[in-house]
């Protein structure tokens, strides 16, 4: 199964300058864990649900006058859309990371690809992503 048939196409970039709470608002609004991160039509970066937890809430600072740019993970893990599922978990297993930024061959972005997505083609493929990014011991 091809990345697109089951990736997440509700994306919304925001800019460097969006506070903390602007993009807790649109994750949530979207149903979303990851929010993009875009600047002259480029992605720079991408605001994670764990990026909000750890780096903001966590670390004490005010989601209201934090910008994603503060807090952002700069290094982006990502697939093509037009790539086996197979494929992109094992991007998923070697960035260890649970979510990827879906590019097409131009590289704009077309979407997320969660573990949750993976599971739509494999229960078996989602587990054992799960297995190799799980932070805590089993």
């Amino acid at each position: 199964m091809l990345v697109k048939q089951v990736m997440s196409t509700k994306i919304e970039a925001l800019a460097p300058t969006a506070t903390i709470r602007e993009c807790a608002v649109t994750m949530h609004q979207l149903g979303v864990g990851m929010i993009p991160i875009g600047q002259d039509g480029g992605l720079i970066g991408l605001v994670t649900d764990r990026d909000i937890c750890c780096r903001v809430v966590g670390a004490g600072k005010d989601p209201e006058t934090t910008l994603a740019r503060d807090v952002m993970s700069k290094t982006i893990a990502f697939c093509f859309d037009d790539q086996d599922c197979k494929e992109a978990a094992r991007v998923m297993t070697e960035k260890g990371v649970r979510r990827l930024a879906v590019v097409n061959r131009q590289k704009a972005i077309v979407g997320i690809l969660s573990i949750d997505d993976l599971a739509h083609s494999s229960h078996t493929l989602a587990g054992e992503v799960l297995d190799a990014v799980a932070p805590w011991p089993h």
